[in-house]
């Protein structure tokens, strides 16, 4: 058998089509050593079944920050953690739901999951359906939209920036810095380097915002975090400085990439896409297949383990980081029958898009919401869009984590 050489995980000639080394590593390679950068080594856990075993996390732990360097080049100084990598003052961005484990994460997520209620989400509808036509209304006339920065992103980072109260001038400033933060998740030493400034022009931000809000709160979920307060605990700055940073992470990056690569999946599937259409009453099966079929979140956060566990019959040794590959679990033909065919219909479709146990996507309900109504009001309102390139010549964003095209431009 031959050796299986790891592709560069962020780069974008790999995003464009991940699938091929996924199926290959799933049938030979199950759980496979790659090195990720200058610092670190990982296994990357492909079959369905043991990724739900990483996620519902067990022997695993989500606190990497915390953890001492055991795995990779730097194991030697084993004193030193993961969180050291970063200056102390960008530490406090770490301090939130996706990198902590019980009790911490309990609490922060009981702090701030009321926003993220069923009932909570379903009152942003109308808000959700305003923005999709406003922004549909301002290229209609043009005939043409590039769906990335026009529409993908501008809805959910528009959504996401109202409940956090950021003013309107400055979210896309925020975009341009979380881009830069996500390309330089795989740990490389350039993409650290070059991290670095965003890292500093967004913890200075929310400082500064945080400070403003203290002084003169308002109806918003900053406010709403400074005020929390569950069974006499109450969150302190690092946290709310942390949990205001992942909101706005998480709360439209993947959004943005289902939105992004669920059109382009529909316009390469004709046929998928005239019953997305003609049925309505595909419309919630149709989402839940884009995220399988797409999955915008193609790895899961970095694990960590907290002892010696046997994944198959692999041994990954205490102290070694893990990543569970989400886009290759929904496709894993042991659990989804014909996994590469895009069917709306599909049931059951239990796909791990937004992760599985304690650590599920508290915004799921949003980015469902939120995803239904762009796509179904893009296709409606315009039943002869079109590429104006060639797929295959479509650039895709340098990411480890988030699975997203940099740029489709279309034809209304």
């Amino acid at each position: 058998m031959a050796e299986i050489e790891s592709p560069d995980l962020s780069s974008p000639r790999f995003k464009a089509n991940p699938y091929p080394f996924y199926a290959r590593l799933r049938a030979e390679a199950p759980v496979y050593r790659t090195r990720l950068s200058f610092v670190a080594a990982a296994w990357l856990v492909t079959r369905y079944d043991d990724v739900l075993f990483v996620l519902k996390e067990g022997p695993f732990s989500n606190d990497i920050l915390g953890h001492k360097m055991q795995s990779g080049r730097l194991k030697l100084l084993g004193r030193f953690t993961y969180g050291d990598l970063f200056p102390r003052r960008f530490q406090a961005l770490g301090r939130h739901i996706l990198f902590t484990d019980p009790p911490d994460h309990m609490r922060l997520r009981a702090l701030v999951s009321k926003a993220f209620t069923p009932r909570a989400v379903e009152r942003l509808r109308d808000r959700i359906q305003g923005v999709c036509d406003e922004l549909l209304d301002t290229a209609a006339p043009h005939g043409r939209l590039e769906l990335v920065q026009g529409f993908a992103l501008r809805l959910p980072l528009t959504i996401i920036a109202d409940m956090l109260g950021i003013p309107a001038q400055d979210r896309r400033r925020f975009n341009a810095w979380t881009k830069r933060v996500l390309e330089g998740t795989g740990l490389t030493l350039a993409g650290l380097v070059l991290g670095m400034p965003a890292l500093w022009q967004s913890e200075r931000y929310l400082r500064e915002l945080i400070a403003r809000r203290r002084v003169d709160p308002q109806d918003d979920m900053v406010t709403a975090l400074l005020q929390a307060e569950e069974a006499g605990d109450k969150l302190n700055e690092d946290e709310v400085m942390g949990m205001i940073g992942i909101l706005l992470l998480a709360g439209f990056e993947t959004t943005m990439g289902l939105i992004a690569s669920g059109t382009l999946a529909l316009l390469q599937h004709p046929e998928q896409r005239r019953r997305f259409v003609l049925e309505p009453s595909l419309a919630d099966s149709a989402v839940e297949e884009l995220l399988r079929y797409t999955s915008p979140l193609e790895m899961g956060a970095f694990r960590i383990a907290r002892e010696d566990v046997a994944i198959g019959s692999v041994m990954i040794a205490k102290g070694d980081l893990v990543l569970a590959v989400l886009g290759s679990a929904n496709r894993d033909e042991a659990r989804f029958p014909s996994p590469d065919i895009l069917d709306l219909a599909r049931e059951p479709n239990p796909h791990l898009a937004f992760g599985a146990g304690r650590h599920f996507c508290l915004g799921a309900s949003l980015a469902r919401l939120e995803g239904r109504i762009a796509l179904t009001s893009l296709f409606r309102r315009f039943p002869g869009l079109r590429l104006t390139e060639p797929v295959e010549t479509l650039p895709w964003r340098r990411s480890m984590p988030v699975r997203c095209p940099a740029r489709v431009p279309l034809t209304l």
